[in-house]
């Protein structure tokens, strides 16, 4: 769905199961940190509110967005994650590398979800500037975070 046409902030919380026994592991990747750690932020005010407690919200930093797969697989390994929010910014630049890196953490992050059983969710922009990441970071689109949170949320709930 076009981030024009949708605040991806507005989720509805309808029939969501309790979470607050669950465990969330949320690895951030520390390359654009400005759009990063609003992500974060968003993330985790959204599992708040939801019902998490924060000392089940377990954070991980990678030093870019190719690391969020190996830091997910870390996280989704173990027993006590229910589930993995990934959180990244890849902005395009003047070489193929954007698309490379887009296609790599795509591919890993599902391959982690589906070797480990559990949710393992995609919350990385890639976008063509950064102002475009700034405005799904908690701008005029929303917070790609909040999206992300709640999506492990309905996940756990499937």
């Amino acid at each position: 769905m076009a981030s024009s046409n949708k605040n991806l902030s507005a989720f509805s919380n309808k029939n969501i199961k309790d979470i607050s026994d669950r465990k969330f592991g949320i690895v951030v990747s520390e390359w654009n940190s400005e759009v990063t750690e609003a992500l974060y932020s968003a993330a985790v005010d959204t599992l708040l509110q939801n019902n998490a407690k924060r000392e089940n919200i377990l954070r991980k930093l990678v030093p870019g967005s190719y690391e969020l797969t190996l830091g997910a697989q870390w996280l989704a390994q173990s027993d006590d994650i229910d589930a993995v929010i990934c959180l990244g910014c890849v902005i395009q630049g003047e070489t193929p590398h954007f698309d490379y890196i887009c296609q790599a953490v795509a591919n890993g992050i599902t391959n982690v979800a589906l070797k480990y059983d559990k949710p393992v969710i995609f919350g990385v922009l890639t976008t063509l500037n950064l102002q475009q990441a700034l405005d799904r970071a908690g701008g005029k689109h929303g917070n790609k975070g909040d999206e992300a949170a709640a999506t492990a949320i309905k996940m756990l709930g499937f």
